[in-house]
């Protein structure tokens, strides 16, 4: 399995991934036109053409054993600098009365722009059938390897739009009971409008005063901050990476937005860089048998694998096939991130 940028041939791969993935997933939708407009904007970015604020890295992963792209995952350096981006923040207030002797913790949901600026992780799938291996450790943990080579490129705070409650119908509560009232369209419309960019209608048609939470139906409030069932692993990873729900959720399905401070991300504070030929030198100072993702340090051409360590630790390297994608030679420098079972 290989970690990769996104190329021109991939598109009808991607294409099916889209149509594997349903609705919610707004970054990933089933449509050619504005995939293709995805992938030229990625290869753009990765050749340096474009400012800061329209730069969108989408990679890959492909199974090399049959060249077929099976996953896609995603990262934007800022967002909402060229439009705005909107979250809604749960806000919470206290009043009372003496009067009554009542004392009520009310929720108000208001709209805000936090992530302006913010660099954001997104368009995270994978093909169900690869959903084991540690697939999507790779899918997903090989971004932050390309954060911590490129620092200079991404911001100081990096955030995750987690996909949130939507039924087999593609229904969301959160957006049937809110939404839907100022929008006057279904959550599938919604939200393909948004996936291929067709995002001025929330700025016209959005609330702009708070909404108090416990006016909606139940079902919208339980929602709020929840993740769909397919979305609970990527959740975990981010979790266990350092990112963590701060009470700010995405304005159509309620879904979390996880949040963390780029230098705390444990594989980018945590990632080590050593020679090809001194690898060894990481790996036997580990006791058990583990997995560890390896990467260059390159931009255009950046690539990761996964190397798994057994108990002869020391006989591992790299072998010719591994150091052939990776595009490096005995004496290059590669990022090593060790994931412990």
């Amino acid at each position: 399995m290989l970690f990769r940028p996104v190329q021109e041939r991939d598109l009808s791969d991607i294409i099916d991934l889209a149509a594997r993935a349903g609705i919610g997933l707004t970054s990933l939708p089933y449509n050619v036109s504005y995939l293709k407009t995805k992938i030229n904007n990625s290869i753009a970015s990765f050749s340096g053409n474009l400012p800061r604020s329209q730069q969108r890295f989408l990679f890959v992963l492909e199974d090399l054993l049959i060249k077929r792209v099976v996953g896609v995952s995603a990262i934007e350096a800022a967002v909402g600098l060229d439009e705005p981006f909107y979250n809604f923040r749960i806000q919470r207030i206290v009043r009372a009365s003496r009067q009554l002797n009542v004392y009520k913790n009310i929720e108000l949901l208001t709209l805000n722009y936090d992530q302006t600026g913010h660099s954001e992780l997104c368009t995270l799938f994978l093909d169900p059938r690869y959903q084991k291996n540690r697939n999507g450790l790779l899918l997903s943990k090989a971004r932050f390897l390309f954060i911590a080579a490129h620092p200079h490129i991404f911001s100081s705070h990096i955030f995750a739009e987690m996909r949130g409650i939507i039924d087999n119908q593609g229904r969301s509560p959160f957006w049937d009971a809110l939404g839907y009232h100022f929008f006057d369209i279904p959550f599938a419309e919604a939200d393909k409008l948004t996936g291929i960019g067709m995002k001025t209608f929330i700025a016209e048609l959005m609330p702009l005063y708070p909404i108090y939470v416990s006016l909606l139906p139940i079902l919208a409030q339980q929602a709020i901050g929840k993740v769909h069932p397919h979305t609970v692993p990527a959740r975990s990873i981010l979790e266990k990476e350092g990112f963590s729900w701060n009470g700010t959720i995405d304005i159509f399905d309620a879904g979390p937005v996880l949040e963390a401070e780029t230098n705390m991300i444990r594989t980018i504070r945590d990632s080590q860089i050593v020679t090809v030929n001194k690898i060894y030198n990481i790996l036997n100072s580990i006791n058990i048998p583990c997995i560890s993702i390896v990467s260059n340090d390159r931009f255009k051409d950046f690539s990761a694998i996964l190397l798994k360590t057994e108990d002869n630790k020391s006989m591992i390297k790299l072998n010719d096939i591994q150091r052939k994608y990776l595009r490096v030679n005995e004496n290059d420098k590669i990022r090593v991130i060790t994931l412990y079972p």
